[in-house]
């Protein structure tokens, strides 16, 4: 088994707030991966070093400031009445809704979903914003969210 039901994940809360309501499609759409498969894509994806985007270091990709291209502050849309994300991220994530991605907040704690789905959620996707990378399958554009509400997005490797 890959995936955990939502309501097993440590922050299911995150996705049953009345003021940010998600459709029951795309809750069964958020796949919170188990330990085990969560663990395999970080070293796979991001890092065989370490188990948190605190502990970044030389030869992980999201360590190097080439990856990163530019950076912006999520928070103030966050708190808007702006359902979308901020408009620069959508323009260099330009992925097809069907794409899948994966919320990565540590070794341990990846959610996979697809991107028309964590569009329509990723207000609720940025409760867990401790410097969380937002890759996809396939694609070399990446995102980071950090807790000062800000971002960041560019190429990996």
């Amino acid at each position: 088994m890959n995936y955990l039901p939502l309501s097993e994940h440590k922050k299911a809360w995150i996705f049953k707030r009345s003021d940010l309501p998600i459709s029951e499609s795309d809750a069964q759409a958020i796949k919170p991966m188990t330990e085990a498969r969560a663990t395999l894509l970080w070293k796979e994806q991001i890092s065989k070093q370490v188990d948190h985007p605190d502990f970044f270091r030389k030869g992980d990709w999201p360590f190097s400031i080439e990856t990163w291209s530019a950076q912006g502050n999520w928070e103030e849309v966050w708190d808007s009445e702006q359902a979308d994300m901020p408009e620069e991220l959508l323009t260099h994530l330009n992925w097809q809704d069907n794409t899948v991605v994966y919320y990565c907040n540590d070794q341990q704690s990846i959610i996979e979903t697809t991107w028309a789905v964590f569009k329509r959620c990723w207000k609720n996707f940025l409760f867990m914003d401790d410097g969380a990378l937002l890759i996809a399958k396939k694609r070399n554009e990446v995102a980071q969210f950090m807790a000062n509400g800000t971002y960041r997005y560019g190429t990996k490797p």
